[in-house]
């Protein structure tokens, strides 16, 4: 009998000693510092995080920060206080371009995002951007904004010279105001301030969708170091990303609340920290945001390198980078598959 008592204790030990290292192996120890947009873009990373799915796959998030754009993520990546970012492609290819940030891509987003937001009175026809009276809004040079306002000049032949020069460079949050309050009559914006706009009664005049087709909206990526030394954590953000990605495609309702709910909270600890006045006045709903997420957006980590090259040749064209470089070197995927 106490053969038995004896055999049931060590079993016991030892089931509990394998046991606590199966949960062991599932702790990636170092910690890491993920970024994101304060947009819709990065909805996947602000359900997994509401939803404690990072702290599910044993990853150790010292900081989840937002910015105010994507160009002001990208600015931060070269500092080297972030790991691992939720960010749109362009400012991405800025950043491994012009500030050598040692970043890779792992995983897409989402495709397109952006749309052309106009006041319905003023402008009815593309032609009607052509009048002098008429005031543009756009974020930087430099942004996938940027990029989409040439795009579209191009696609309706309008006179770059004569447009460009009447346009007004402000963030995004801004732009939304300025349309509100009448200053503007037409501007770019990412999402989900299209969509708020329409709340407003402004209108999508055009999308991303209509200027470039299978536009690559935003992607994952990664410092190289940590893809090279800890591949268990790339492996488990992309794994986590894709679950969000699903999440939002399967419960678009629930994924609309958390994230307009992320949001709000977020406007009032944003970066840079003089963007907090303005964007913790902006009220976000969930019917706005559910609007973004299921019409604005494709939500897929699938990614195409052939998307990501003409990407990375417009951002030559338009001259936001000097030099181009191949799409393969700058991609790594192997946790897609």
């Amino acid at each position: 009998m106490k053969k038995i008592i004896l055999f049931v204790i060590l079993g016991g030990m030892f089931l509990a000693a394998i046991s606590g290292c199966n949960k062991k192996s599932k702790t990636t120890g170092k910690p890491i510092r993920i970024a994101v947009e304060f947009t819709t873009h990065s909805a996947g990373a602000h359900i997994a995080n509401q939803k404690g799915w990072y702290k599910e796959e044993g990853l150790t998030v010292t900081s989840y920060e937002n910015y105010i754009t994507g160009m002001a993520l990208a600015a931060a990546l070269s500092n080297g206080d972030i790991d691992a970012a939720y960010i749109c492609l362009i400012p991405a290819i800025n950043a491994r371009a012009n500030a050598n940030v040692p970043i890779k891509i792992v995983a897409g987003v989402h495709k397109y995002g952006y749309g052309f937001v106009v006041n319905p009175a003023k402008v009815k026809t593309i032609d009607d951007l052509k009048e002098p009276g008429i005031r543009i809004g756009c974020t930087s040079e430099g942004s996938p904004l940027d990029l989409l306002l040439h795009k579209m000049l191009e696609k309706y032949h309008l006179d770059k010279k004569q447009i460009l020069k009447k346009v007004r460079r402000m963030n995004p949050q801004r732009l939304l105001l300025a349309l509100k309050m009448g200053q503007l009559d037409a501007a770019f914006i990412c999402e989900q301030f299209p969509s708020m706009a329409e709340e407003l009664g402004l209108k999508v005049f055009l999308t991303a969708e209509d200027i470039c087709p299978d536009m690559q909206g935003s992607v994952l990526v990664v410092r190289e170091e940590l893809l090279d030394e800890h591949p268990v954590i790339v492996e488990k953000l992309v794994r986590v990303t894709k679950r969000a990605t699903q999440f939002i495609n399967e419960h678009p309702q629930e994924a609309a609340e958390i994230v307009a709910k992320g949001l709000q909270i977020a406007g009032k600890k944003i970066f840079p920290v003089k963007a907090i006045d303005m964007t913790s006045k902006l009220i976000i709903t969930p019917g706005s945001i559910l609007k973004s997420l299921t019409t604005r957006l494709v939500n897929t980590i699938d990614i195409n390198p052939q998307e990501i090259q003409k990407g990375i040749d417009t951002c030559v064209e338009l001259e936001y980078i000097k030099e181009s470089f191949k799409a393969e070197d700058f991609i790594d995927l192997r946790f897609l598959e």
